[in-house]
């Protein structure tokens, strides 16, 4: 296919390329890929968009239209060109991750090379004083962090596969958790993406009655009439709608396999209607007419009382978003049918009106959203007055303003900054306004997220630092931008999307934490004891360092990782977004744990040398405290504001497992004599193992006070 060609497009068919319509027939266009638009519209070449576009489907009708772009040079194309513009950026989380690795390395380096220098001028060994600054230096790298960050992102996303939730990058598994802002498509999202009978309004009673209601037999009437002016085999979704809503009404009376359609008026005129013509075995003729309003009203006899009857109906559908239809019907006897429809002797019957209804759960899934102080947003392609009325229906905040796409490209970025703040409703939106919105809530500092099915969503869904496409109805340009993808369609998911992004977090942060708190006593074990020049200097070596890292690496990766999610956690406001990980108090909290325990290990050493141990009965028991303070902090840790005894009660059966796993191999590291020997240690009477366990527990299990106090200051403010 070529630029010039002819393209014939009809029902059901998925266009090929772009186009300029040349000849049609009741012709419409399902656009909602390309616009969000969830009505189809109506085109043919007198129309002002006579324009046909690639990857939207023809909902009725037919038409030829010429090729005016292929491949990259389509509306489509386009969009998935801009894709490339926009790079990908590192999560909040990965930033202060990888900044604060990069402190703790140069922190490491400079204390390597003091330490080495220290030494070399006292003993003039190379060899020797590199050993003991690598051992330094070892124990100040936090090589845990990055394992536990990858290990945690990684059966994040294993976790959330099991929740229908495809996660293509695992770093922002996390970040989910973070999110103050969700931008949601309407169409498809919201919204079932289909349309549903919603109203109907009968001229005889005056009255506008809900399809869903039980209905009486003028309003089973008005439906099929309406149900006969369509398609005999439906493709459009309005016509979909009604022959199903004929099925149920009329389940034990079904007639259209007894009728046949024997002359039919496609849709014409301005305002355009169309009519078609049944008749049964026995001669008997249904006439059954539908389109614009106005066109019915104009061929049907009608009281001044009755139009202005009917456009009051018109007005009220109208106010609420919905898509009128007049319907009416016609007797004629005679087998040479007038050449137009509008010669027919119609009747008004009365109005029907459809909408895109939205899901069930949806009012749910926004409420979670609220109290876990998330901002939800409404970005669509459709008219400001149908998402007014899904959004009031759905009990939407701030469905009251809403801004069109055009409306916001005329704003400078100083008052866009402000509307997209203050604004929840953003209408007519295509691709370039979506995508705008997205980079001014990011300058905000907020962490954003993007839910969307269509090609029109694709910049926006990779700008987002969050990127959500749907799995089932979602287009191909839709989920290669995006991040994760939702198997089934349902917002609902995001909810638990969010839940497991704060739960890793959270964990993540007390894995963190935990591996700076041990890593203090570490190193102020092994440096002063060396700079103070105590009488065993070098108290540990590479060896020990190596294997206390052993120990705290599946600590904090599996053990953390696997904690359940804390009651509260759904009910706070997201993070802010900072360039630190901890707040100065949780920060100060872990270095004063590390101190404490760090005050633990040097009483036990100088209570050793007061006891005139030697220097492996020393090393063994300062060893023996920093493992049980371990095992006691791994388990304070667990929460920063339930107790240990509440924690205890969580279910995780890693806990047991580690620790477990953790006293079996200390215990044959002390009484198994060769890896007694090998590690410089000496096995510990019940006194001296007694003295390790007390101390060790004390250093670390101090923080439950602490905690105690926090709840009860917060339960003294709530009370």
């Amino acid at each position: 296919m070529v630029v010039g060609d002819s393209l014939v497009i009809e029902e059901g068919a998925s266009i090929a390329a772009d186009g300029t319509i040349i000849h049609s027939s009741d012709f419409s266009v399902n656009e909602s890929i390309l616009t969000g638009e969830s009505m189809a519209v109506d085109k043919d070449k007198t129309k002002e968009d006579c324009q046909v576009y690639q990857g939207t489907t023809v909902a009725r009708g037919m038409a030829i239209a010429t090729v005016t772009a292929i491949g990259n040079q389509t509306k489509l194309g386009k969009i998935g060109k801009s894709l490339e513009d926009i790079k990908e950026e590192k999560t909040p989380l990965e930033i202060q991750i990888n900044s604060f690795i990069k402190k703790m390395v140069i922190a490491g380096a400079i204390t390597f090379a003091t330490v080495w220098a220290v030494n070399y001028f006292h003993t003039f060994n190379v060899l020797d004083s590199l050993l003991k600054a690598l051992t330094l230096a070892m124990s100040i790298l936090p090589e845990e962090i990055p394992i536990a960050f990858t290990t945690f992102m990684a059966i994040g996303a294993w976790r959330m596969i099991k929740m229908g939730i495809i996660v293509k990058q695992t770093k922002t598994v996390e970040t989910l958790g973070s999110a103050t802002v969700i931008c949601t498509d309407k169409t498809g999202t919201i919204t079932e993406n289909k349309m549903s009978l919603a109203k109907l309004f009968v001229l005889n009673t005056n009255k506008i009655a809900t399809a869903t209601d039980a209905l009486n037999d003028d309003e089973k009437k008005l439906v099929s009439i309406s149900m006969w002016a369509s398609e005999p085999v439906p493709f459009d979704p309005m016509e979909v709608a009604l022959h199903n809503a004929y099925k149920e009404i009329y389940i034990q009376n079904d007639e259209r396999d007894t009728y046949k359609l024997i002359h039919e008026y496609p849709l014409s005129g301005v305002p355009p209607m169309m009519t078609h013509i049944y008749e049964n075995k026995d001669g008997n003729r249904i006439i059954a007419a539908k389109g614009a309003a106005e066109a019915l009203m104009n061929v049907c006899n009608l009281s001044t009382e009755n139009i202005q009857i009917i456009e009051d109906a018109i007005a009220t559908l109208a106010i609420d978003g919905y898509r009128i239809l007049g319907v009416g019907e016609a007797n004629f006897d005679g087998s040479k049918f007038p050449e137009t429809q509008q010669e027919l002797p119609f009747t008004f019957i009365g109005l029907i009106g459809f909408y895109d209804p939205p899901k069930k759960n949806i009012n749910a899934v926004l409420q979670s959203f609220y109290n876990a102080g998330i901002a939800v947003k409404i970005i669509t392609g459709d008219n400001a007055a149908t998402t007014t009325a899904i959004a009031k229906q759905i009990e939407f905040k701030g469905y009251e303003k809403s801004i069109t796409g055009d409306e916001l490209m005329q704003l400078n970025d100083g008052e866009l900054k402000l509307k997209v703040n203050e604004i929840n409703v953003f209408t007519r939106m295509f691709p370039e306004a979506k995508l705008k919105i997205i980079n001014a809530l990011k300058a905000n500092n907020q962490i954003v997220a993007m839910t969307g099915d269509g090609v029109n969503d694709g910049p926006a869904l990779k700008a987002a630092h969050i990127g959500i496409a749907m799995g089932k109805k979602g287009t191909e340009i839709a989920k290669q931008a995006a991040s994760l993808i939702l198997l089934k369609d349902d917002l609902s998911a995001m909810v638990d999307a969010v839940a497991m992004g704060r739960k890793i977090y959270t964990n993540l942060k007390k894995a963190i934490r935990f591996v700076l708190s041990i890593h203090i006593p570490i190193i102020l074990t092994v440096f002063i004891p060396l700079v103070l020049g105590w009488i065993y200097p070098n108290i540990f070596s590479p060896i020990h360092i190596i294997f206390l890292e052993l120990i705290m690496g599946p600590t904090c990766s599996i053990i953390y990782e696997n904690e359940p999610m804390e009651k509260n956690a759904m009910f706070q406001k997201p993070r802010p977004f900072t360039n630190t990980f901890f707040s100065w108090k949780e920060l100060t909290i872990s270095i004063i744990q590390g101190l404490i325990i760090t005050v633990g290990t040097l009483f036990i050493y100088q209570f050793s040398v007061r006891n005139d141990y030697n220097e492996s009965l020393t090393r063994t028991m300062i060893f023996t405290t920093l493992i049980t303070a371990n095992v006691f902090l791994t388990l304070v840790n667990r929460s920063a504001y339930y107790s240990i005894l509440t924690t205890l009660s969580y279910k995780n059966n890693l806990v047991l497992f580690i620790i477990g796993i953790t006293i079996i191999i200390t215990s044959l590291i002390l009484y198994i004599q060769p890896i007694t020997t090998f590690f410089e240690f000496e096995p510990l009477s019940f006194y001296k193992l007694s003295i390790c366990l007390i101390t060790g527990f004390l250093s670390a299990i101090w923080y439950e006070v602490l905690k105690w106090k926090n709840r009860n200051k917060i339960n003294k403010t709530k009370g």
